[in-house]
């Protein structure tokens, strides 16, 4: 399948950002203090495709409060759900183009970003791939966004997936889920907007991020034009009747959706990919 690599204004400042110390995010705080370069991002250049998707794709474009988002729908029915960071032995990926060579690409539905990491690709909170732990929660103070408490976890095990926030997650969970990743601020809690998102502060970026509907159903947002933490936070409250929602990244925001050859270019840490279940439809 044709693949279509779509660029962004906001992975100009990339090189800038891997230039900290390890084991600190990749996007500072962006709460009122604007992006990492202190400019406002520009919605991703797609190019034109002239040809329709030759399978259903499990994202569809919206809009909310005049900005456009992608909206992409993992159901347990249909889906797996799995973390991917890199080979073994050659560590991260650090791009999805750099994954996408090593798959088919018709068994993906999509693949997404998975939260933030330090310079060397590796994840700074908690992660589990294949049952494997490979970092352990992160509880700790400190700066920016992943700090920002409560934090949270996306974890799951079969077609049972859930949004926590750190701290429920360390009290709560004693099984160690087949997948989970670690990032922060959390976006929802409890149906509740997180207690220090502005309803519309100055920070506009790329943003994405992940929520767990009362029916079981993922759903992964990544907007296409500059957006608040409150806006995100608001369309999975108000829009798209989420309790329970996590912010992945910021001006990294990269999404892969092989039904409509998108394909983002950006580095990026650890993933989420979401495949095709064997018989499913599309």
């Amino acid at each position: 399948m044709k693949r279509v690599i779509l660029t962004a204004a906001a992975f100009t400042a990339l090189a800038a950002c891997n230039e900290q110390p390890a084991g600190e995010p990749i996007v500072r705080a962006e709460l009122g203090e604007g992006t990492a370069n202190g400019e406002v991002v520009q919605a991703p250049d797609a190019e034109a495709t002239s040809q329709e998707p030759e399978v259903a794709s499990a994202c569809r474009s919206v809009s909310f409060e005049n900005v456009p988002l992608t909206h992409c729908v993992a159901d347990p029915a249909e889906h797996r759900v799995t973390t991917r960071l890199g080979q073994s032995g050659s560590g991260p990926f650090r791009s999805l183009s750099a994954f996408a060579e090593t798959v088919d690409d018709q068994t993906i539905a999509f693949a997404m970003n998975a939260g933030m990491y330090g310079d060397d690709g590796e994840p700074i909170g908690y992660y589990v791939e294949n049952g494997d732990r490979q970092e352990e929660l992160n509880r700790s103070e400190g700066p920016g966004n992943f700090h920002m408490k409560p934090n949270g976890v996306f974890f799951g095990t079969g077609g049972t997936w859930r949004v926590l926030s750190a701290d429920r997650f360390y009290s709560t969970v004693r099984d160690r889920p087949r997948f989970g990743t670690q990032s922060g601020p959390m976006l929802v809690i409890d149906g509740e907007l997180h207690p220090d998102i502005q309803d519309n502060g100055p920070s506009r970026a790329i943003r994405n991020g992940v929520g767990v509907s009362d029916d079981g159903k993922a759903h992964f947002v990544i907007s296409n034009g500059a957006l608040s933490f409150g806006q995100l936070a608001r369309f999975y409250r108000d829009e798209l009747k989420v309790k329970n929602a996590l912010f992945l990244d910021g001006n990294v925001s990269s999404l892969w959706d092989p039904a409509t050859d998108r394909l983002d270019r950006g580095v990026i840490g650890p993933m989420i990919v979401v495949t095709k279940r064997e018989g499913a439809g599309g």
